[in-house]
């Protein structure tokens, strides 16, 4: 009954999706040249309308596209070809859809203003950088170096260093704290998480499908959300950012942790279950050894990330650097937002490269 009912919502849900985007953004704004106003409620019923008798028709007359897609690997190679045509129609029809919901516009790209504009804010955000090599590039210009000038110029296009210094090492650390704090209850929670380990009870089975709830959910919502929302709570500052890299931080690794899980070695969990050990025991001493590794690895990865995304969330007042590059950038000093963005990238770099041999070193 259940599979039944998922290929009627898979046929009815291809039918209205095609007939939808074949319509709207095929017909009307590719061939027809229209432009595309917003889906009313009208045309919304319309479509849900067809894609439900379309689904209907496919179950009756027995060519339903949700039975040959769940049935795939089982069918003769024509059915299959003709499940890999609707799939390759999906795809085309989808590709034109995202053309122009993004408003595409390879004019726009190239146009001599825009092009010209780019360039402007690029070199200013590149002066900081290139003022380092005048000594280098004045002489073969046939310029005479005059190094008073070119201290006195690295000083105005430096002078927020010492700020962005302090806003960077801020960014850092609560990073950090973020992904510490995190990785006690991701670690509790990603055995909850985990099948292979809650499946024999009812009990485990819902708490199980509660903790993956919650980590579907919490990871569905941005941590540029997150910080908004603890900005609010918390008020604006390094807390706030900490707070939400510490929400999504659980939930991403609880993921990663669980599907760790499942995929463990079997062999030395039926063995000690075989001595009649407690539950946790066999938690402890079977499957624990052979996934200290990988969470090492993974909880690695999570701290180069969130010192990352540390910065994009300090533009949405989650404190670090991230909100002094927001203020910089509001009143185009770009000289400024030049120096940030060579700071960000030399620590990302460096974060690349330690996170990198820490990986290597415990594979």
């Amino acid at each position: 009954m259940i599979i039944t009912l998922l290929c009627f919502l898979i046929d009815a849900i291809t039918a209205m999706y095609l007939v939808a985007i074949g319509n709207r953004y095929v017909w009307n704004y590719t061939i027809l040249g229209q432009d595309i106003s917003p889906l009313t409620f009208s045309e919304a019923m319309t479509y849900a309308g067809i894609g439900i008798v379309s689904a209907l028709a496919a179950s009756i007359s027995g060519i339903s596209f949700g039975k040959r897609l769940m049935r795939r690997p089982f069918h003769p190679p024509h059915l299959r070809r003709h499940t890999d045509h609707i799939i390759w129609l999906l795809l085309l029809t989808s590709t034109i859809a995202a053309w122009v919901i993004s408003k595409v516009s390879l004019f726009d790209l190239l146009s001599t203003d825009g092009l010209t504009g780019a360039a402007r804010i690029f070199a200013d955000i590149m002066s900081p950088l290139t003022v380092l090599f005048q000594p280098i590039t004045l002489p073969i210009s046939g310029h005479v170096f005059d190094g008073t000038i070119w201290l006195e110029n690295i000083r105005t296009h430096w002078a927020i260093f010492p700020d962005a210094l302090s806003a960077i090492i801020e960014t850092i650390y609560f990073a950090f704290l973020a992904t510490a704090l995190a990785l006690p209850p991701s670690f509790i929670l990603a055995f909850a998480a985990a099948h292979n380990v809650m499946r024999n009870y009812t009990i485990t089975r819902s708490l199980y499908s509660i903790v993956r709830l919650f980590a579907n959910f919490s990871r569905s919502i941005e941590p540029l959300i997150w910080a908004i929302i603890f900005s609010v709570w918390v008020g604006i500052g390094p807390f706030a950012g900490m707070l939400a890299l510490f929400i999504h931080t659980i939930s991403s690794l609880v993921k990663q942790y669980s599907e760790q899980i499942e995929t463990i070695n079997h062999g030395p969990v039926e063995a000690i279950e075989a001595t009649g050990a407690h539950p946790l025991q066999v938690i402890w001493f079977a499957m624990v050894p052979q996934i200290v590794i990988p969470f090492l690895s993974f909880t690695i990865y999570r701290w180069d990330i969130n010192v990352r995304m540390a910065t994009i969330i300090g533009m949405v007042g989650g404190g670090g650097i991230g909100t002094l590059l927001m203020q910089s950038q509001g009143l185009a000093r770009w000289q400024e937002v030049g120096v940030m963005v060579l700071m960000i990238a030399f620590v990302v770099w460096i974060m690349d490269i330690v996170s990198g041999k820490l990986r290597q070193a415990l594979a």
